[in-house]
């Protein structure tokens, strides 16, 4: 997708005229001055595009999906069309595009977006909505997994906060893959802005209305997701939209701990606890963030310089890296959040939340048969009390080097809390004979375990060597 840099240009009209013949002459506004106002026309497709419309597909899209189809549709004698391709079409992946109004126009008067909808069979749109116009899709609003039918059905998509759209460019936008691999078509009419004046009930939500506590360094950037609005429509449905963080007011109790900007990017630059919350259009924000700020980041400890024919690395700045599928696969029942970051400049893993997690490198898994030990460095910010644990399990794919085809092999070791140290590096140097692993061979896992209490850990150094 291509991202332009688009100015916004303010015209101002003046009462009469005005000469100037010096570059020393200067002059303020009359009291007579008006400024130019947006146009507030709310159609979007009504029988055919609307003056100053443009259609603009993503990158990847197939770039004829969408037509004017002058056989179906729901009112009058024309419709928005889209064909979506199936798997491995090579005219596009998928359908997606958007429609703007490079113009803008001024959508304060209105509540919401509607159209009609119907297709040639029963699928879920995966993203609809506007405010997108490859520019800074400032006010972006997007109703997610939109479910459609074979019959004509009034859809409505309300607005987080009309009261910001004084100059909105973005009109309309979609995107949709195949559903279970086939293609199939939807169409869309009467695509307009409304103001329905049941649009009711607002409740907008950080973080999907969670409230987050995190222990972080200064340094550390974290940014706000799950910014939703959802409204009360008059059928009786709360339908809920992510709304952009343009239209929240954040707010940080404690600045000299942690800023946050208009994009909702929470910046921690000193020690302590600060909460950051939200408001939309006056209305406090369901979720927070509570951040405890440790202070600086103590960088871990540089590791021993090896050969780099004896050491297989997994994750670390002092040697090349094997390829990993992820260092977070979100298996069932974790919950366990976090991952790869770089915190003030020095990559690092981190987990939150922990209970397991597993780093997985199974395309391809690695031999480790003439490895002699596994290494790695581990930081433990919170307390630690007797019963605290933290495990380290291998796990191999087996002779077959297949996930679960009856010959893996997994081992775990466990460190207890006399072993463990608060707010210090702890380097670890375990032989691999002390996993008994049944193979070698064909390594695809590496997983941290946690009794619960410990929920929090930076990771760093993660290598096998000889």
């Amino acid at each position: 997708m291509k991202n332009l840099t688009i100015k916004h240009i303010a015209i101002v009209i003046l009462s009469g005229t005005m000469m100037c013949t010096t570059t020393s002459c200067e002059r303020g506004l009359s009291e007579d001055a008006e400024f130019a106002t947006f146009p507030k026309n709310p159609d979007v497709f009504i029988d055919g595009f609307s003056g100053g419309l443009q259609y603009l597909p993503f990158g990847g899209s197939k770039l004829d999906a969408f037509k004017v189809d002058t056989q179906t549709k729901y009112s009058g004698t024309s419709s928005m069309r889209f064909d979506v391709p199936n798997v491995n079409n090579p005219g596009g992946a998928f359908a997606g595009a958007i429609f703007p109004d490079m113009a803008g126009r001024d959508l304060t008067g209105f509540d919401a977006l509607t159209f009609w909808a119907k297709a040639t069979t029963a699928a879920t749109i995966n993203e609809i909505g506007f405010g997108n116009d490859f520019g800074e899709n400032k006010f972006q609003t997007t109703l997610t997994n939109m479910r459609i039918s074979t019959e004509w059905t009034k859809y409505i998509i309300p607005l987080p906060d009309p009261s910001q759209l004084v100059a909105e460019r973005g009109m309309f936008w979609y995107a949709e893959g195949p559903e279970n691999g086939n293609g199939y078509t939807f169409w869309i009419d009467e695509l307009k802005f409304e103001k329905l004046g049941t649009i009711a009930q607002p409740r907008p939500a950080m973080f999907a209305g969670v409230d987050r506590d995190e222990q972080t360094f200064i340094g550390s950037v974290i940014p706000i997701t799950g910014l939703t609005q959802t409204f009360n429509l008059a059928s009786g449905v709360n339908q809920t939209v992510t709304a952009a963080p343009s239209y929240f007011a954040f707010k940080s109790s404690d600045t000299d701990v942690a800023l946050v900007n208009g994009n909702g990017v929470v910046t921690v630059v000193g020690e302590g606890t600060a909460e950051i919350t939200a408001t939309l259009n006056g209305i406090r924000a369901r979720g927070s963030l509570t951040i405890e700020s440790l202070g600086e980041f103590l960088q871990a400890p540089t590791p021993p310089v090896r050969n780099p024919a004896n050491v297989i690395s997994v994750f670390s700045d002092a040697y090349t890296n094997i390829p990993v599928d992820f260092y977070n696969g979100f298996f069932g029942f974790q919950t366990t959040l976090g991952g790869a970051i770089t915190l003030n400049g020095q990559n690092i893993i981190q987990y939150i939340n922990l209970n397991f997690v597993a780093t997985e490198f199974k395309n391809p898994t690695i031999n480790i048969s003439q490895m002699t030990h596994f290494h790695v460095d581990i930081f433990i910010s919170e307390p630690i009390t007797t019963g605290d644990f933290i495990s380290i399990e291998l796990g191999d794919f087996g002779p077959n080097n297949v996930f679960g085809g009856g010959d893996d092999s997994a081992k775990r070791i466990q460190f207890a809390s006399t072993s463990l140290t608060r707010n210090q590096w702890i380097s670890l140097d375990i032989p691999i004979a002390d996993f008994a692993l049944a193979s070698r061979n064909n390594l695809a896992q590496i997983f941290f375990i946690s009794d619960g209490t410990i929920s929090t850990i930076l990771v760093d150094n993660m290598y096998f060597y000889r």
